[in-house]
């Protein structure tokens, strides 16, 4: 099992670096932020990309990412290029976790973006083939949603590519689906955290012949459940996080990083 921190960027921008880097310094295997442009009205979001650049001078062995980064609002060119320029900051640390994202209104229909889940699911399908070529090679795609003719330079540390895990609501059997094609999947509850008997249940949901030892579940940690029992369960990671409209989340977050492992 490993364990990580998965930060709101929803404050002060120093606080969120200074949350990854107690994270480290307490043992966190992993640091990520949420990827977001708006949340709830009035309140603060930093971009995550800029963030992590930054976690990555501060930090030397956490892995750094997204949980999650919602493909369908970035060009996944410029996207490539972030995962990239991230892996090599961070020497090779860098993972990202992707999905369709909320709220459909804020972060979407607002702002001119699609909203409709299923189109964003179709672009996200096709945007993870494009990252895919793209931190492999030369790379001349045409299809519904992308058309992209090019050789990006230099490709990442991590061969052929940095980690995606697929993130899913369940227990909607399409992004579990979609989560098999990659490298992991981390099951959101719909009210709350899941315990680890959900957990086995969705993860039940996979074939037998599509089981692999390389696939990461990636489990947000219930509080107070073992973590034994997710391990059973099937999880490879827990993550711990916070909801960013409870007041004192900021230190409540920090006591977890601090004392979770304990």
């Amino acid at each position: 099992m490993r364990y990580a921190v998965s930060i709101p960027p929803f404050t002060d921008a120093r606080t969120v670096l200074d949350l990854g880097r107690e994270a480290e310094q307490a043992g966190w295997d992993g640091i990520f932020l949420w990827d977001h442009v708006q949340w709830s009205p009035g309140m603060p979001v930093h971009d995550p990309w800029v963030l992590l650049g930054a976690l990555a001078q501060l930090t030397e062995r956490a892995l750094l990412g997204t949980l999650v980064t919602p493909v369908t609002r970035r060009r996944p060119t410029t996207l490539a290029k972030q995962v990239t320029t991230l892996d090599h900051l961070s020497d090779g640390r860098a993972v990202l976790g992707v999905g369709l994202g909320e709220p459909r209104d804020l972060d979407f229909a607002d702002l001119g973006d699609e909203a409709d889940p299923r189109v964003r699911g179709a672009m996200l399908d096709e945007s993870l083939d494009v990252l895919d070529r793209l931190w492999r090679g030369p790379t001349d795609h045409t299809g519904d949603h992308y058309t992209v003719r090019a050789d990006f330079r230099p490709r990442p540390v991590q061969q052929p590519r940095p980690r995606i895990w697929v993130a899913g609501v369940v227990p909607n059997r399409k992004p579990l689906g979609r989560a098999r094609r990659w490298d992991g999947v981390v099951p959101i509850g719909t009210h709350g955290d899941l315990g680890p008997d959900a957990l086995a249940d969705y993860l039940a949901l996979v074939p037998a012949e599509e089981q692999r030892e390389d696939w990461d579940v990636v489990a947000h940690w219930a509080k107070g459940v073992p973590a034994q029992e997710y391990a059973d369960a099937g999880a490879t990671w827990l993550v711990i996080s916070a909801w960013p409209t409870e007041q004192g989340w900021v230190e409540g977050l920090r006591q977890g990083i601090r004392h979770a492992l304990d």
